[in-house]
């Protein structure tokens, strides 16, 4: 079987979006709005969720921990029956926790494991019949560079996310032949809540000032800048698109050019 006639466009279909209330995962929703997707809205927060949806035409706001199956199963359920079949889901919520390995707690550790990488791993088993039936889908892992190299005192997000790819890279191949693309999108250090609070914990436990703090974070894009996330937002709408056919079991780095 080849990769069918794709839809002319992306105009009703639609998307899933997790962690979609703020940052990236809300750039990526206001994106695919844009084209056209009636685009569902997941997070753990209902007001980011909610304010989110009433900027944005054609959006739909639900809570659940990615984490938990039953959730999981519920609220795709749910977002079917308002918005139709899923043909697009971004894999966008995430966590990360730092501390050095040595004094990471066991919990802290396996919080990371369950939602970036088993709540991924849900959402996308939740969503494949619908993309099966017909014959057509875009799944999106939004990674990041740390899931292409290590990074200090971030072992656990550093492991979720090396396994986020490795599941793309094993789905893409599953999937090959049934016209659903898998790939992931790697963002370098993004102007978001997340990077704020490394911001935070750096000048924390170095006692280093938030500018020479962000100079340090920013010194590993050749550019010297953090991603916006609009530009993380137009690399997963490519994926998305119908001429992303050719295009899967990828681990696309935006980065500025950081050397992984």
């Amino acid at each position: 079987m080849t990769d069918p006639a794709p839809p002319p466009s992306l105009q009703g279909l639609h998307a899933i979006v997790t962690g979609g209330g703020t940052g990236i995962g809300a750039a990526i929703t206001r994106r695919l709005a844009q084209l056209g997707l009636r685009v569902s809205i997941l997070g753990r927060r209902a007001a980011p969720l909610e304010a989110l949806c009433e900027q944005i035409p054609g959006t739909a706001a639900y809570t659940a921990d990615i984490a938990d199956p039953a959730a999981v199963e519920t609220v795709f359920a749910r977002a079917g029956d308002a918005f139709g079949p899923i043909s697009v889901l971004v894999n966008n919520a995430g966590i990360a926790l730092s501390s050095p390995v040595a004094d990471t707690p066991l919990g802290d550790w396996q919080r990371q494991l369950d939602v970036n990488l088993t709540g991924a791993f849900l959402c996308i088993q939740a969503a494949l019949p619908a993309m099966r039936a017909a014959g057509w889908g875009r799944v999106v892992n939004i990674a990041s560079t740390a899931g292409l190299k290590g990074y200090p005192f971030v072992a656990g997000y550093c492991a979720s996310k090396h396994g986020l790819i490795g599941l793309t890279r094993a789905l893409a191949l599953e999937l090959a032949r049934e016209g659903i693309t898998v790939n992931a999108v790697c963002p370098g250090y993004t102007e978001t809540d997340l990077v704020e609070d490394a911001l935070r914990n750096i000048s924390t436990e170095s006692g280093r000032s938030r500018e020479e703090a962000l100079r340090r974070l920013t010194s590993l894009n050749p550019q010297r800048r953090l991603i916006r996330p609009e530009e993380v937002a137009d690399a997963v709408a490519w994926l998305c698109g119908p001429t992303a056919a050719a295009v899967t079991g990828q681990a696309i780095a935006v980065a500025g050019g950081e050397v992984m």
